[in-house]
C-alpha cells in the first residue's frame, strides 16, 4: 500500500507520496534520483501511469535533507521518468507540508530550505494563520545557454534560444508557427515540440557545465507576449507531457532569456500564464555565474491547492502492475 496526498498548481496535479516506499539510498540528491531511476522506476509508473494516474501525471517523493542545513529534500517523477527540478512541485509541497502539519508554521511567513537534484532551492511559504496564501521560491542559478539558434523542422526554419531553469528548455514563439495557443491546437504543439527537442538534442550537445547528469532538452515552452510585463505559454515536457501550470522552472528559464534580450532588468517581474490562465510570478534577484555563462537568481511565485488522500495498492493477479499509457499507443 503506498499513501500519497494529491495536490494541484493552476490545473497541474502534483501526487506525494507520504507513506509505503523502500528506502531510498544515496547521500546526494543526484545519487537518490540516480537509485530511483535504478531501483525504483517501477513506482514511478505504478503511480504516474493509467489507471492510477494519467498522461499528465507529475509525482513527489519528499527526502530527509542532503545537506546539514537544508529543512528536506525532493525528488520528482512524472510520465518518462525522473526530473532534476519542478518549480509547481516545490510550490505544491511546501503548501502540503504546512496544511497537513507536518511542517510548522505559524501566522506569517517561513523560509525552507530544499535539496533538489538540480541544486539547493530556498522557498518561502506566506500563511494567514488559517492556510498557506503563497509559496515564493529562488531557484538554482538559471542562464541561457544558446541564444538564436536555427532549427530546421521539415523544411520550416525556427529561431529559438535554449535557456536553464533547473532544467533545459528551447523556447520560441508560437507565431512563427502559425498556432495560437487555443486548446483546439494542442496537438499541433506536442508535434512540433517532440519535433523541435529532436531536432536540437541532434544539433547541440545540451549539458550543464557543472553538473554531468543535467543534459539535454527537458522541454519546450512556446511563448507569447500578452504586453512587456505579461507573457502566456504552453509548455511540452517528458513524453508530449502538456504542462497545465505556467512551469516554474520554466518559468525561471523564460525570466533569463527575457533579461538577455533586454526585455526585463534585474530586481523585475513578470507574470507567466498557462492554457489555464493560471499564472506564476516571476522575478530576477540578483545575478550570477555559472562557469562561464552569465546567469541570474529568479524567484518564481504561486499557490497550490489539496484535491485529495488516497490509498493505492496493488493485488497480486493485477496483470497490469505498472499500468500504461494510452497516449503512447495512438498515433495521429
Amino acid at each position: 500500500m503506498i499513501t500519497t496526498v494529491d495536490m494541484h498548481v493552476a490545473g497541474e496535479p502534483l501526487r506525494i507520496i507520504t507513506g509505503g516506499l523502500p528506502v531510498i539510498k544515496g547521500e546526494s540528491q543526484p545519487e537518490r534520483r540516480a537509485y530511483c531511476i535504478e531501483h525504483l522506476d517501477y513506482i514511478r509508473k505504478f503511480l504516474m501511469h493509467e489507471p492510477r494516474g494519467h498522461d499528465g501525471m507529475y509525482g513527489c517523493i519528499i527526502t530527509p535533507p542532503a545537506r546539514e542545513e537544508s529543512d528536506f529534500g525532493v525528488l520528482f517523477m512524472h510520465n518518462e521518468g525522473w526530473s532534476t527540478m519542478c518549480g509547481h512541485g516545490v510550490i505544491a509541497v511546501v503548501t502540503m507540508g504546512i496544511e497537513t502539519g507536518m511542517f510548522d508554521i505559524s501566522e506569517g511567513n517561513r523560509r525552507f530550505v530544499i535539496d533538489s537534484p538540480a541544486g539547493q532551492v530556498i522557498a518561502h511559504a506566506e500563511h494567514d494563520g488559517n492556510s498557506v496564501v503563497s509559496v515564493t521560491f529562488e531557484n538554482v542559478p538559471s542562464f541561457v545557454f544558446l541564444s538564436d539558434i536555427a532549427l530546421n523542422i521539415n523544411g520550416t526554419e525556427l529561431k529559438a534560444d535554449v535557456s536553464f531553469g533547473g532544467a533545459f528548455y528551447v523556447i520560441l514563439n508560437n507565431s512563427l508557427l502559425n498556432l495560437t495557443q487555443e486548446k483546439k491546437n494542442l496537438p499541433d504543439f506536442k508535434d512540433w515540440a517532440a519535433r523541435i527537442k529532436e531536432e536540437a538534442e541532434k544539433k547541440f550537445d545540451i549539458q550543464h557545465p557543472l553538473q554531468e547528469d543535467l543534459k539535454g532538452i527537458y522541454g519546450v515552452i512556446f511563448s507569447e507576449a500578452l504586453n512587456d510585463r505579461e507573457w502566456k505559454n504552453i509548455t511540452i515536457f517528458a513524453h508530449r507531457q502538456l504542462d497545465r501550470s505556467p512551469c516554474g522552472t520554466g518559468t525561471s528559464a523564460k525570466a533569463v532569456q527575457l533579461y538577455s534580450k533586454l526585455e526585463l532588468e534585474m530586481g523585475e517581474s513578470f507574470t507567466h500564464r498557462s492554457i489555464t490562465g493560471g499564472a506564476f510570478a516571476g522575478g530576477l534577484v540578483k545575478p550570477d555565474r555559472v562557469d562561464e555563462y552569465d546567469a541570474a537568481v529568479t524567484t518564481v511565485s504561486g499557490t497550490a491547492h489539496i484535491i485529495g488522500f488516497n490509498r493505492f495498492v496493488l493485488e497480486t493477479d493485477d496483470e497490469l502492475p505498472e499500468g500504461f499509457l494510452l497516449e503512447q499507443y495512438i498515433k495521429r
